[in-house]
């Protein structure tokens, strides 16, 4: 299994620094996990959009689900369009990025999309992986995932609180991509996502072989956060940086 980060940048983009996303690649599967702003171009410059097969989206959040419109035009609106791409996603996803395109239902978006609402506690499959989703601790409807090959797992956090059900999500997972949008003295009123200290603790907890933290907001210096991980996982951490490509 090969992860591809396609962005990370927590929030909002910038310069070379795509909003969260992420290829998943096993066999000939080739899934799109979140699709922030930017992402969608940052895909095709490592495969053909049209071998994308499927696309899977953790919450409504601008910063991780935008890009899906951008597909929606590239897919649509040419000689050839494409249709029933599975997009697994919460309804509230589903229902916002319909509702932007169709003013009701069976319209366009539905054509190009084969819809599939999911939630915490569901597992199916994709291709040649396996993908379970549970639900985080964040401000709106919000799933993790965890994904196999049958030998290789990847953990992925979304975007979260601390209060994630994490044994489930990430335990002795090959690699932990764990948002990580706060460093130790980031002034905050808002509980629902995770310093890079509690990153590193939650992976040190749940057995992960491996850590890599994504969603670092473009003001906060991202080898900080990376340091303030490692003090509190015992060993390495690895910064999603856009472009690179990771064996899990």
């Amino acid at each position: 299994m090969q992860v591809t980060v396609l962005g990370s940048s927590g929030s909002y983009p910038a310069p070379g620094r795509p909003g969260s996303g992420f290829l998943i690649e096993q066999a000939a599967t080739r899934v799109w996990c979140d699709a922030g702003p930017g992402t969608f171009g940052a895909l095709g410059l490592h495969i053909p959009l049209d071998d994308v097969t499927a696309v899977v989206i953790s919450h409504r959040h601008v910063d991780h689900c935008i890009d899906v419109l951008a597909a929606f035009h590239a897919w649509a609106y040419r000689p050839e369009p494409r249709h029933g791409v599975p997009l697994l996603a919460p309804q509230s996803v589903i229902d916002a990025l319909a509702g932007f395109v169709d003013p009701g239902s069976g319209g366009p978006f539905a054509h190009v999309f084969d819809l599939r609402p999911v939630e915490g506690g569901e597992r199916l499959v994709l291709g040649d992986l396996d993908v379970e989703f549970f639900e985080t601790d964040h401000s709106v409807p919000t799933v993790a995932s965890r994904w196999t090959d049958g030998a290789r797992t990847l953990a992925y956090s979304a975007d979260t609180g601390p209060r994630g059900d994490w044994p489930q999500v990430a335990t002795d997972a090959d690699l932990f991509l764990c948002e990580a949008t706060y460093q130790a003295d980031t002034e905050t009123d808002y509980p629902h996502h995770l310093r890079a200290a509690e990153a590193g603790r939650i992976a040190r907890a749940v057995g992960a072989r491996a850590l890599m933290l994504t969603h670092v907001p473009p003001d906060l210096d991202p080898l900080r956060s990376v340091e303030e991980a490692e003090t509190t996982f015992g060993r390495e951490v690895a910064l999603a940086v856009p472009g690179t490509r990771h064996r899990v």
